[in-house]
């Protein structure tokens, strides 16, 4: 079927958080990356996704034109600030620790607000440990980092989404056994985001594809090879400031 309109070419951006985008050798991977190829093939696009990390992905989506940014958890004040496309996965922000620590954190009731939460700088999962008031948070440059700190002691809870946690730990040498899970703080869909002057043309090009994809099965099929167990989302919003 022929797209009515040709896309403006798009800055495409994403960061380093396995499994959902990350580089594997000299290509990029993940179960975002291969549906924002897919995405792209459909509409003729070929612009490079970049991996970068993730505050200059951030200030280029809302500083430049033409930029898109995946994936970024959805929330009320984003949704002030430009368009999301999706939802393309849904992750729980979740505070872990080391094996062995969550029962004595869970027993100090409100105390355990007072206890630093690690995090990775400008992320949601930052934002989510604050509204549920967490007084100090520790923050560095990738979930990894961060990771690496909670299993050295540096501080006893990290907060980050558990779709990526099996990934970034093993990244670091341990696996999902090596921590508990102390408290959810929110579940959270994660979207493509488009900068504010992106034209509303060009993002319903993308969301015409996206809708294709989840109707015909091979969006199903990316989110089940990269999430397994997970449920992919049906339905195709946009929302924000070019939403409905």
């Amino acid at each position: 079927m022929a797209l009515p309109v040709t896309p403006v070419e798009l800055t495409i951006y994403t960061e380093d958080w396995p499994p959902i985008s990350f580089k594997n050798g000299d290509k990029l991977d993940g179960m975002a990356v291969e549906l924002v190829l897919a995405l792209q093939k459909k509409i003729g696009s070929n612009a490079a996704i970049q991996l970068v990390p993730w505050n200059r992905g951030y200030k280029a989506l809302l500083e430049e034109p033409n930029v898109l940014l995946f994936t970024v958890g959805r929330s009320e004040e984003r949704e002030k600030i430009m368009t999301l496309l999706g939802p393309v996965a849904i992750s729980r922000t979740v505070l872990y620790t080391r094996k062995g620590n969550a029962a004595r954190l869970q027993s100090l009731g409100d105390d355990i607000y007072q206890v630093a939460v690690g995090a990775y700088r400008g992320s949601i999962f930052a934002d989510a440990a604050v509204k549920k008031g967490f007084q100090t948070l520790d923050l560095a440059a990738t979930s990894q980092v961060v990771a690496k700190m909670l299993m050295m002691g540096r501080f006893e809870l990290w907060s980050d989404g558990s779709v990526v946690v099996p990934s970034v730990l093993k990244d670091i040498g341990y696996s999902i056994q090596d921590v508990e899970r102390v408290m959810v703080l929110d579940s959270l869909e994660l979207y493509l985001a488009f900068s504010p002057k992106t034209p509303l043309s060009t993002i319903r090009v993308w969301e015409d594809a996206l809708r294709q994809m989840k109707k015909e099965g091979s969006f199903q099929k990316i989110h089940q090879k990269w999430l397994p167990g997970e449920t992919a989302p049906a339905e195709t919003l946009r929302l924000g400031l070019t939403g409905y």
